[in-house]
């Protein structure tokens, strides 16, 4: 919950009478926690040249290293009989092929596992960056990488489907099965929307939206506490420090829950690349 509540009240530093115990007791006229809490542009961590690499930038390269260490620790010399890291890894990429790949493909799912159990674990360390010490921030709250991630499933699917069917593959997109013919011309078009256009939209919004929001609510709870505790007392700060406590825990089961969302979606799609042409 420290975590979240330096998150939340980092801005403060910028005014040396908005601390805690502090006389003047600004409250949060200019250091409520809001969208400038998730804009690095303008802070960049050092430079290369002249490019300003950022803190979203360098827990990107962490959680790429992290996976790396993890996938070479559990599966680089695997005993038939798993122990420690190796079962974890093992339990996890069973739990995607067998729950979310196969669930969704059947068996010619398995190919694509080791896509989307990357893909599931990339989205939830983005997400549980926000309650890392000395991190405390959503990677994924930061709208460029979930459109990143939304992308690459949108080439992935594709390339799939028209792998698979050529050019049909447009009509695998447009024209549902079972549909009348008299209202395909509506249809149709809608359906080439959704299913080009719509789908990488809305998987990168929901995973940046519910992060985004998600974190901002810990943030505002949390400095709550750390101001009325300040100029009224622990009465007054106890109702919005138990709120911070509440939604952080809530705030961990979204972020596994949008990791899981974001790849049984994109296997989703994949299965609707790989069905057969009606």
């Amino acid at each position: 919950m420290s975590l979240s509540l330096a998150a939340g009240v980092g801005a403060l530093s910028t005014d040396s009478s908005c601390h805690l115990f502090g006389k003047n007791g600004c409250g949060f006229n200019n250091v409520a926690p809001g969208a400038d809490d998730f804009d690095f542009s303008n802070r960049p961590w050092f430079h290369i040249g002249t490019y300003g690499v950022t803190k979203p930038v360098l827990l990107v390269v962490l959680i790429t290293v992290v996976m790396l260490a993890f996938f070479w620790a559990a599966f680089n010399k695997p005993k038939e009989v798993p122990r420690g890291v190796q079962n974890v890894g093992e339990v996890a990429y069973l739990f995607v092929r067998d729950r979310i790949a196969r669930d969704s493909m059947g068996a010619k799912g398995d190919k694509y596992v080791p896509f989307l159990f990357s893909l599931f674990f990339f989205v939830w360390l983005m997400n549980v960056m926000s309650f890392v010490p000395g991190i405390q921030f959503p990677v994924s709250s930061v709208i460029a990488f979930p459109a990143a991630l939304a992308a690459m499933v949108w080439l992935t699917y594709m390339y799939a489907g028209f792998k698979r069917h050529g050019l049909g593959y447009f009509r695998v997109l447009g024209v549902p099965s079972g549909v009348p013919l008299g209202i395909l011309f509506i249809l149709t078009p809608i359906e080439l929307l959704s299913n080009i256009l719509v789908r990488p939209f809305t998987l990168a919004i929901r995973l940046f939206a519910n992060m985004f929001a998600g974190h901002l609510l810990v943030a505002t709870f949390a400095a709550g506490a750390w101001y009325m505790f300040s100029v009224k007392g622990i009465f007054f700060s106890g109702a919005s420090f138990t709120m911070a406590i509440v939604m952080t825990g809530f705030e961990l089961f979204i972020q596994a829950l949008q990791a899981y969302i974001f790849v049984m979606l994109t296997a989703s799609y994949l299965a609707g690349a790989l069905e057969e042409a009606h």
